[in-house]
């Protein structure tokens, strides 16, 4: 009781000083008065050596500072403890951050603010002061002071504070010191911890804009961090449990407040090292295996242990154990490192709390998507309980946990929803964790495991079937792990890729999250239309067209002609067209000439027949078609393939007649069971360039056939799939050709009286085609009276000019080289029959045909054909009458929201096409003339694409949606230029624009135009 009362007295004495200084505050008149008040009271609670304010203050004021009470050391503590505890020091700090800081402090010199001013906040109980600072921060607006002074103020104070004198580490401190005489942590000392820890992971937040740099939550929370990682050895020395208790607690709530705003990174990173350093040390320590009892005996392990326990929220115990796993990564940590890391933080952990289990089980093996190496260490402390030894025979006990993480795992793993709706990151690295844990198993282990092997078998199956190349090797290389199990002896090789040793989990590919889309990794790219295509579309739908160049690279080594299309009216001269043979028999005959003069002797002649002497060689179109259909004469296909494209080319009248059957039989025919072993794709690339000769110079009869196998029963998907790639090599061909046309000539459109030349020259006038006339030199006398003038003449009608070349033409002989100019793209003119039949009717189930079902990837061809068909034709008025029926294929939902990724990317791909083709002056015109069908499809694109980019799990998906808005943006962008030339056109001329036009927008993305 005496105690009690004796304290009360003193907090009234200093309550009662406090009120003083505040009135003698409030009636000085100078600086220095305000300086000798503050410096009255903080005599009595620091010790202050008073000669180092006497040369920066005024005489008058010198002896009143040298002769100010002063307390000893006991008492001066007492009055610290009751000044800071009580009531008087919140009292106290309210004058001194808003009067003082706004009236005096600028007036004040160095020494004086340092040792009267900001003594009261650096010398403090670091506990009271951050709760008296940091509300200052949100100080409002006010008449009387300065908001802006009194906020830098507290901001320069809190940064001298909690960072340059080690005020978070001297609050961890106070809180133990404050539990010494309690064998527990009351409710009390817990609110108040969790009070302080709130407002110290505040203050970033509450910072201005224009706060000191240290002050943002990046270089603040790491230096808290710092600050409260190195007083570890001091705090280890802390005998007392209670004492450890409430600083674990204190650090705990700091660690789940960085992390709860968003910091986890910047605190792992400087907690990482520190426990990796830990564990190191005392692997080096013991050279023999390293039981558990040497980390559960050390203290810096139940530093660590304790920290966790204190972390009761659930998100900061995810966030801390996800970035703690990259950093070990990062670190480079051995598998038996991060394993005892993971087990000194998290083995109790996981041992008594069901959440923390489910994390790394489930969520982390389900959800979350990790480097392999944290893959693999998240099953060997969570699934299998042991840490990592070259002893075979040792194992956890936790068996049962690895059968039922298996099971799980293969569950997810072989549903075809899940292979056809994940990103390919979560593919891979389900597939990874399904074969390290068949990897860490036996035959007799995985027969006591429910229905593992169907399912594992059920997944191969539909990867198989992907059109991913990435996709079809995870199902192989499980396959081949599988089969390890099953019998070692005999492994399953099904990809080449699998034949080493070891096998990449990681499939080639970068761990990275979704998260804002930040096209870097981008991982896309825009080819010469503007069309944004992706690597693995590429891959998918021109992987038969890289075939198709490889082949020809591989033809020229064979010798065999490549054939391009050539001008019908190119003057060619006769004799070179046997100069190729010609030039092989010389070869042969000089050949024939070295071996003779070589041999010292007569050879006998070999008069043995050789049957490929006696074959005949096919010169007709007609012999190709039944060669080809005598599918028993493996020879006569071989020969019937090697002939067809050069024949082809040639177009020989009789190919007009023959196309359509020739058509016919190149699909039909079996290159695999007519080639050689192991020339199998040579033939087919034989029989793909023959397709693709026939289309470009027969696009008609061709495509008519073409079509008409497209849907029938009698092909399979295989051959489906064929036609419309040498559709599409055929296409570009056509759109890549070059054709001569006579040049449009442009006269004057009134004729000039007097002719623009000189007067003593003769008259143009002549017949079509003469020349211009040149002067001549006269041998006569050096006097002439005039000049003599000459020129070209054109043939009269019958009359033949003889030379040594003859040009071989279908066009008239009177049209000059001046007046024919070279034209591209020929496709714009079979574009319709490209195009208009192969999308009549898809959506139809047929015998054999599903392209909605089964055969997507039919379907994702056909998209991707179609796509560019419209580019070929891009600009041409072609292209706007194609452009809305394949816009209303895309549009619909069986289409634009199909399972497949592969589909979609086709669909996406497409729509980027049309956005390309479309010239913009027609969507301008279409608008005006009231033809809402275009503005509607254009319009779906948008929404369509950005539902894409925002919730689509495929990344080549959501790159290319934003690829495609992008050109969206730019195509109307140009379109509203077009509009507003044609609208200030129109009301140049007084005429009135159509009411519908109206109703007819197109808008920008991200912008408000429309």
């Amino acid at each position: 009781m005496e105690e009690a009362k004796r304290t009360r007295e003193l907090e009234s004495r200093v309550v009662e000083k406090v009120g003083e200084v505040i009135r003698e505050i409030e009636r000085a008149k100078q600086a220095d008065q305000v300086i000798c008040t503050l410096h009255s009271l903080a005599v009595l609670l620091f010790p202050i050596d008073s000669s180092l304010l006497s040369g920066s203050i005024d005489e008058r004021f010198k002896d009143q500072i040298v002769s100010a009470k002063v307390h000893a050391a006991n008492e001066r503590d007492d009055w610290w403890k009751a000044f800071y505890q009580g009531a008087a020091f919140p009292t106290l700090a309210r004058v001194l951050l808003l009067d003082i800081a706004s009236s005096w402090l600028t007036c004040f010199p160095l020494s004086a603010k340092k040792h009267v001013y900001d003594v009261f906040f650096v010398n403090g109980l670091s506990t009271e002061v951050v709760q008296v600072l940091v509300p200052c921060l949100r100080q409002s607006c006010s008449d009387v002071h300065d908001v802006n002074t009194i906020q830098s103020n507290v901001e320069r104070l809190l940064v001298l504070c909690l960072l340059d004198n080690g005020g978070v580490l001297k609050m961890a401190k106070e809180f133990s010191i404050s539990s010494q005489s309690k064998d527990i942590i009351n409710e009390r000392l817990k609110s108040a911890v969790s009070r302080v820890a709130q407002i110290v992971t505040s203050i970033p937040d509450k910072a201005r804009l224009r706060a000191p740099p240290l002050l943002s939550s990046h270089l603040f929370f790491k230096q808290i961090t710092i600050q409260l990682l190195s007083g570890l050895v001091e705090r280890l020395a802390i005998s007392n449990r209670s004492d450890m208790d409430v600083n674990c607690l204190f650090i705990g709530e700091i660690f789940s407040r960085i992390c709860r705003r968003g910091s986890s990174d910047v605190l792992l990173i400087e907690v990482t090292p520190q426990i990796l350093r830990h564990v190191r040390s005392c692997l080096s320590s013991n050279s023999d295996i390293v039981d558990r009892d040497v980390f559960e005996s050390n203290p810096e392990s139940q530093f660590w242990l304790k920290i966790m326990e204190a972390i009761t929220d659930p998100y900061t115990v995810e966030r801390i154990s996800e970035q703690l796993l990259h950093q070990l990564a990062t670190e480079h940590a051995s598998d038996i490192e991060a394993y005892w890391v993971l087990w000194i933080l998290f083995h109790q952990l996981l041992q008594r709390q069901s959440s923390v289990r489910s994390m790394f089980v489930d969520k982390f093996l389900l959800w979350k998507v990790f480097p392999v190496c944290c893959l693999q260490w998240i099953l060997q402390f969570a699934v299998l309980g042991c840490p990592p030894v070259t002893n075979s025979q040792t194992k956890g006990h936790e068996t049962n946990g690895l059968f039922d993480t298996v099971q799980r795992l293969a569950a997810v793993w072989s549903k075809r929803d899940f292979v056809q709706s994940a990103p390919v990151e979560q593919q891979a690295y389900i597939t990874a964790a399904v074969g390290l844990c068949l990897e860490k198993m036996s035959k007799e282990e995985l027969d006591k495991t429910k229905d593992v092997m169907q399912s594992i078998l059920q997944g191969v199956s539909c990867r198989l079937d992907s059109p991913a190349d990435l996709v079809r090797k995870m199902a192989s290389t499980i396959a081949l792990v599988f089969s390890k199990v099953i019998d070692p002896k005999n492994p399953l090789y099904l990809d080449d890729s699998c034949n080493g040793e070891s096998i990449d989990w990681e499939f080639g590919l970068t761990t990275t999250e979704k998260g804002p889309l930040s096209i870097s990794n981008a991982e896309k790219q825009i080819d010469e239309t503007g069309t944004s295509t992706t690597p693995m579309l590429t891959k998918d739908f021109t992987h038969t067209a890289d075939g198709l160049k490889g082949s020809n690279v591989k033809s020229k080594s064979k010798k065999s002609s490549e054939f391009s299309l050539v001008d019908p009216d190119e003057i060619i001269d006769p004799a070179t067209l046997n100069y190729k043979s010609v030039s092989d028999e010389n070869d042969d005959e000089d050949a024939s000439e070295n071996s003779d003069s070589s041999d010292s002797s007569l050879q006998p002649y070999d008069l043995t027949d050789d049957d490929t002497d006696l074959k005949r060689k096919m010169s007709q179109l007609v012999d190709v078609v039944g060669a080809l259909r005598k599918s028993d004469d493996a020879d006569g296909v071989e020969r019937a393939l090697d002939v067809a494209e050069s024949l082809i080319r040639a177009s020989p009248d009789e190919l007009t007649h023959v196309a359509g059957d020739l058509v016919r039989t190149l699909v039909q025919v079996r290159c695999s069971d007519t080639a050689v072993e192991g020339e199998e794709e040579t033939a087919e690339e034989k029989r793909q360039r023959a397709l693709i000769a026939l289309i470009v110079t027969r696009p008609f009869e061709s495509l008519d056939t073409l079509n008409k196998l497209l849907y029938s029963p009698n092909v399979d998907v295989s051959q489906r799939i064929m036609i419309l790639d040498v559709m599409t090599q055929a296409a570009e061909e056509l759109a890549n050709s070059k054709t001569m046309k006579p040049k449009h000539q442009t006269g004057p459109l009134i004729s000039t009286i007097s002719e623009p030349q000189p007067w003593f020259l003769p008259s143009n006038v002549g017949p079509p085609g003469a020349g211009s006339w040149r002067e001549i030199s006269d041998t006569g006398t050096l006097l002439n009276w005039s000049n003599r003038y000459e020129r070209e003449l054109p043939l009269n009608p019958g009359q033949v000019k003889r030379g040594k070349t003859r040009r071989w033409s279908l066009r008239s002989g009177n049209i000059r080289e001046g007046q024919i100019e070279w034209s591209q793209n020929k496709f714009p003119l079979y574009a319709a029959a490209f195009m208009l039949p192969a999308m009549q009717g898809f959506d139809k189930k047929r015998r054999g045909v599903d392209l909605l079902g089964s055969d997507f990837l039919v379907l994702g061809k056909l998209i991707y054909m179609l796509g560019v068909g419209m580019k070929c034709a891009s600009m041409h008025p072609e292209a706007s009458a194609l452009a809305p029926p394949l816009l209303d294929m895309l549009r619909s939902r069986e289409v634009c929201h199909h399972k497949e990724a592969y589909v979609r990317r086709a669909v996406l791909f497409a729509a980027s096409c049309v956005l390309v083709a479309l010239h913009p002056s027609y969507i301008a015109s279409s608008l005006v003339e009231g033809n809402l069908e275009i503005s509607e499809g254009l319009e779906w694109i948008r929404t369509w694409a950005l539902q894409v980019a925002d919730s689509d799990t495929d990344r080549e998906c959501y790159t290319m949606a934003v690829s495609c808005l992008q050109l969206h943006s730019e195509m109307a962008l140009q379109a509203s230029r077009a509009l507003e030339s044609a609208e200030s056109t129109f009301k140049a001329k007084s005429i009135n624009l159509s009411s519908s036009l109206s109703k007819g927008t197109i808008k920008i993305p991200y912008s408000n135009v429309e």
